[in-house]
């Protein structure tokens, strides 16, 4: 019998959900704009009814528990979102609890890179890897290690936050405040940035007619660079060669079967491959310059994928209950009540 569970990706900018098969299809799917400056009371409601609204397009199947992929830091274990930077006051907030409370199902929580990690490792360009470093490139850098067939936690979830490894001592600060974050050299964000400063407005370059009157971003430079455009190219060869020492590092820390690059700069991985693969080989040990190096498979999807597998995983298991054995919430714990104040650590 087909298994089937809710699925939510909860970002700064938008929140999605799904109803995902045990096969990884989308059965449904529904989404909005993130209340992010409302607090956790006004997304827990946002959630409420996008989960109304996907189960009302399959009202023939019951969903046998909820995933949900949020960002960090947060803790796995005990399903509480510890301090979200793009969330305003998300600090301590025992999300699996309060989504038990209201849906009577179990839930588990995720890191957002780590459930889009496994969600490639199962379905995606990690399937039938043992392990796998997952990358995402985009406004910033994230990512997830699947270790030994299991997601690399580290204590209290916080481990591979892989854009803040340092990989030069010089650049631009990173939001975090350290100079030389993977993050802070590579991601789409100092892409564009660069692309930007290389470029003046009116100037009649392509990348400048691209961003019209706005600054260029990473993905203009993809499409500028599909255009033949030199400053293009040339501002991707020097993206690939810092995110080919990027990888190196990954390589050498967490020797995978394979690594899968996604996020929005992943649209020009057929033009950065080469000298990516060139970098790695260049200074990686001897064992690990062949690992392969792809593009990932599931799109924008694949975080949704990987939150819902968490429960078919553990479906069927003694401890298939909600994620938060340390709380002392009682359902129907209001969102107020049940967060609990801390620093923004």
């Amino acid at each position: 019998m087909k298994k089937v569970a809710l699925a939510f990706d909860l970002g700064g900018t938008e929140l999605r959900a799904a109803l995902i098969d045990d096969a990884g299809c989308l059965l449904a799917f529904s989404s909005l704009s993130t209340d992010a400056a409302g607090g956790p009371a006004a997304v827990i409601r946002q959630i409420e009814l996008l989960a109304e609204t996907v189960l009302t397009e399959t009202p023939d199947l019951s969903p046998i528990g909820i995933g949900i992929g949020a960002p960090g830091p947060l803790d796995p274990d005990a399903g509480v979102v510890i301090a979200a930077p793009t969330l305003v006051g998300w600090h301590e907030v025992p999300l699996a609890d309060i989504l038990h409370s209201h849906f009577q199902l179990p839930v588990r929580l995720e890191n957002d890179a780590n459930a889009a990690a496994l969600g490639e490792w199962r379905y995606g360009a990690g399937r039938g890897a043992g392990s796998m470093v997952f990358v995402t490139v985009s406004t910033g850098i994230g990512g997830g290690v699947i270790a030994d067939g299991r997601i690399l936690h580290g204590r209290r979830g916080l481990a591979a936050e892989i854009g803040h490894m340092t990989i030069t001592s010089e650049g631009e600060r990173c939001f975090c405040g350290a100079v030389g974050c993977f993050e802070a050299v590579a991601s789409g964000t100092a892409l564009g940035r660069r692309a930007t400063a290389r470029t003046r407005p009116s100037d009649g370059s392509v990348l400048r007619s691209l961003a019209a009157d706005a600054d260029v971003t990473g993905r203009h430079v993809v499409e500028a660079a599909r255009k033949g455009d030199a400053d293009a190219l040339e501002l991707l060869d020097a993206e690939a060669r810092w995110l080919g020492i990027g990888f190196t590092n990954l390589l050498h820390l967490y020797s995978p079967d394979v690594l899968v690059m996604g996020g929005g700069i992943s649209h020009g991985f057929d033009l950065l491959h080469d000298q990516m693969v060139a970098t790695v080989r260049e200074r990686a040990m001897p064992a690990y310059r062949n690992v392969p190096i792809v593009a990932a498979q599931l799109g924008r999807h694949a975080g949704l994928i990987g939150a819902a597998s968490l429960i078919f995983d553990g479906y069927g298991k003694a401890d298939f209950e909600p994620m938060s054995p340390k709380s002392t919430d009682k359902p129907g714990t209001s969102v107020s009540a049940g967060k609990k104040e801390a620093s923004n650590g």
